[in-house]
């Protein structure tokens, strides 16, 4: 029986402590874990993986006799009885890989600041006890600063999700409305030392940030990832119906779609491919993201059989240096793997990190990654340290040599873009300013 997760009129950090009193002259052969989803960034703590989370050890609650527990800082409790080590482990290791972008889980657990806290209640139960008393005074003194907050009448500065009605209008608007003022151009480059910059492709996008503010300023589109996945889904068919109808110099060119698995499994699709010229497909790469993938891996895999056979290439998106180990490029049928930058990966207090991407980067293939989000040199030099060729961001943008091949590039919002990647001819090579070449 796991603990409510909705309306919160008895608070589920009540709820825990009530449990773990009743159990103390019973506590010997159960077990304890808490996952400690608040000291994920805020950023990762989306609402359908904690959903997910919870339901990893929802397969255990008969099996071993537990109760689940999902406090309101999204901590998870699972308590249990005869459970195996190893069974609440592999619980535990599904759960972080779900959450394996975030920093705090490549560290261990039972350390302060961890992933996880274990406990064998029949020699830790007062310190059990004790973690208990504490959340639920916790949770008192939050609700007591929320009161305040709303009798001040303050107001945080993010912006409401969109709720359901509100994406069905949105959806409407977007399925009328010429989206060709929307489309942005960013230009992905190979950089090697000592050699001018050659570039690959330019990255056409319809920008979400652009979108937002035209229809609707006010919410913040991809606060709930499911019903941004479902926008993403209907800009793909947008995007799709465009190249046919109105922008046939790009479909006589190599490119690259950037899509959600459904939408390459959809009529939209079909309709695309079957207005293709003999050998086009070659030239074409589809990106994927990574969590679309992982979401439904057997759909993935049928779209990718069914795109690979047609002749294109598969490109995985959004990876990061702390995902790029758990991507198998061969065994995921894929051809290019594009790898996100952030200043921590350059964090020098981190030595093991950076063997680690190193060790990563030849598994994959240095010549099959893209590093993007470049923002900055930085990111450039630390691409070339490990020997990747292929950048992208706005840092590449500003260099005169390359900025007249496409137009400068607007931030990319955290939810992500949709559209295309158009590949022009090969371009002169131009030459890379010194700073660049270092």
């Amino acid at each position: 029986m796991t603990s409510p997760v909705g309306e919160r009129s008895v608070s589920t950090e009540r709820l825990l402590l009530d449990y773990v009193e009743r159990l103390a002259r019973h506590a010997e052969g159960r077990r304890a874990v808490v996952i400690h989803l608040s000291r994920l960034r805020p950023g990762n703590r989306l609402s359908h993986h904690i959903r997910i989370a919870v339901n990893t050890f929802e397969a255990l609650v008969k099996q071993f006799d537990g109760q689940i527990f999902l406090l309101g800082n999204a901590d998870i409790v699972f308590v249990c009885k005869t459970a195996t080590i190893a069974a609440l482990d592999d619980a535990v290791m599904r759960v972080r890989y779900l959450f394996s972008e975030d920093p705090l889980t490549s560290g261990g657990d039972d350390e302060p600041g961890g992933f996880a806290t274990w406990f064998d209640l029949g020699h830790q139960y007062e310190s059990f006890l004790a973690m208990a008393q504490g959340l639920v005074e916790e949770e008192v003194r939050r609700r007591k600063r929320h009161a305040a907050i709303a009798a001040s009448g303050e107001r945080g500065p993010q912006k409401p999700p969109l709720a359901p009605k509100m994406l069905g209008e949105l959806v409407n608007a977007i399925s009328q409305a010429d989206l060709s003022n929307m489309l942005r151009r960013q230009v992905v480059c190979q950089l090697e030392p000592g050699s001018p910059p050659k570039a690959l492709f330019h990255e056409t996008y319809i920008s979400i940030a652009d979108l937002a503010v035209a229809v609707m300023p006010r919410y913040d589109l991809a606060a709930d990832r499911w019903l941004f996945r479902y926008l993403t889904q209907t800009l793909d068919r947008r995007m799709l119906a465009m190249l046919r109808r109105g922008h046939e110099q790009v479909i006589s060119t190599a490119f690259s779609l950037n899509l959600n698995v459904s939408t390459v499994l959809s009529p939209e699709f079909l309709e695309f491919d079957a207005g293709l010229k003999t050998g086009a497909r070659g030239g074409i790469v589809i990106e994927l993201d990574k969590t679309d993938i992982y979401s439904d891996i057997g759909a993935y895999l049928f779209a990718r059989d069914f795109a690979r056979e047609r002749g294109y290439r598969i490109c995985l998106d959004a990876a990061t240096d702390l995902t790029l180990p758990f991507i198998d490029r061969e065994r995921l049928g894929l051809d290019l793997v594009k790898v996100f930058w952030s200043p921590d990966m350059a964090d020098t207090d981190h030595a093991a990190r950076a063997a680690a991407f190193r060790e990563n980067v030849e598994r994959v293939g240095r010549g099959r990654i893209i590093l993007a989000r470049c923002d900055s040199e930085a990111a450039v030099r630390f691409g070339l340290t490990f020997g990747i060729a292929s950048f992208q961001g706005r840092f590449l943008d500003r260099l005169p040599a390359l900025r007249a091949a496409a137009e400068p590039a607007r931030p990319r919002p955290p939810g992500g873009d949709v559209g295309v990647t158009i590949i022009p001819p090969p371009p002169k090579r131009p030459v890379l300013p010194a700073s660049g070449r270092r």
